[in-house]
C-alpha cells in the first residue's frame, strides 16, 4: 500500500475540481430499515478555510433521543481537509472534543471529564471530514488508510474502490463511485457522486453484531 504522502503528490497532479464553496446536503437515516433521523450536512469552504457543521433530528420512536450538532473546522492544506477542532454536541450525553495540533503532530480529546492526548498521524480526519475527504482530491485506485479521531477515541480506516454503480436515491439518480470498508466485523460502503463533486450520496455501515444504519441523500443545495 503507498503511503499517505505518496498518494497526496500523485493526486496533485490530476484535475479535480473541488465542491462548490456552499453545499448543504440533506439525508435520511434507517436503522434496520427503520427511520432514524433526518441528517443535514453544511459545508462552507474558501481563502485556505473550511467550516462544516451536522446536524440530526430524531423521528419516530427516536424522536426520544433528541437532537445532535456536530462541527468541524480547520484549513485546506493542499486540497486536503486538515481539522483544528471537532465537536460533537448530544441530546443527554457529555459533549466530545477533539484538537488536532499539526506542528507538534498531537490530537488532544475530551469526554466525561477526561482529557488525553495521543500522537496525529500525518492521515488523520474527524469524525465529519472524513467523509469529504474524497470531494477535495479523487479516490485512487489503490486503498487508502486514514485515521479518524472523534473526540472520544481514534479507528483506522481503509477504503478502496469497488467499482462504479448508476445509483437511485431520493434526491435523485447519479453515477457513482463505490468505496468499501471492512475490519474486524464491521463493514462500511459508500457511494460518492462523480458529476456532483464526489459527494456521499449513500452511506452503509453494518456493526459487528449485524445492526444496519443507511444514509441516503435527500437533497443537494448549493446557493
Amino acid at each position: 500500500m503507498r503511503s499517505w504522502s505518496y498518494l497526496l503528490i500523485s493526486l496533485a497532479s490530476l484535475a479535480h475540481a473541488a465542491p462548490p464553496a456552499q453545499v448543504e446536503i440533506a439525508y435520511e437515516l434507517t436503522r434496520n430499515g427503520s427511520t432514524m433521523a433526518d441528517v443535514v450536512d453544511r459545508l462552507e469552504h474558501g481563502n485556505g478555510n473550511y467550516q462544516l457543521t451536522e446536524t440530526w433530528k430524531g423521528k419516530g420512536v427516536f424522536a426520544l433521543l433528541g437532537r445532535a450538532k456536530r462541527t468541524s473546522h480547520g484549513t485546506l492544506a493542499g486540497d486536503v481537509l486538515q481539522p483544528l477542532e471537532f465537536v460533537d454536541e448530544r441530546t443527554g450525553r457529555d459533549t466530545a472534543r477533539a484538537w488536532f495540533d499539526w506542528k507538534a503532530k498531537a490530537v488532544t480529546m475530551r469526554y466525561k471529564g477526561r482529557t488525553r492526548t495521543e500522537p496525529l498521524p500525518d492521515n488523520s480526519q474527524d469524525g465529519l471530514t472524513f467523509l469529504l475527504l474524497f470531494s477535495f482530491i479523487p479516490p485512487p485506485a489503490e486503498p487508502m488508510a486514514f485515521h479518524v479521531f472523534n473526540g472520544r477515541g481514534g479507528s483506522e480506516h481503509v477504503y478502496q474502490v469497488a467499482g462504479r454503480e448508476r445509483v437511485t436515491v431520493p434526491a435523485g439518480q447519479f453515477d457513482a463511485v463505490k468505496l468499501l470498508r471492512g475490519k474486524n466485523g464491521d463493514r462500511g460502503e459508500i457511494w460518492l457522486a462523480t458529476a456532483h463533486n464526489h459527494l456521499p450520496i449513500r452511506i452503509v455501515v453494518i456493526e459487528k453484531d449485524g445492526v444496519r444504519y443507511e444514509q441516503v441523500a435527500t437533497r443537494i443545495t448549493i446557493p
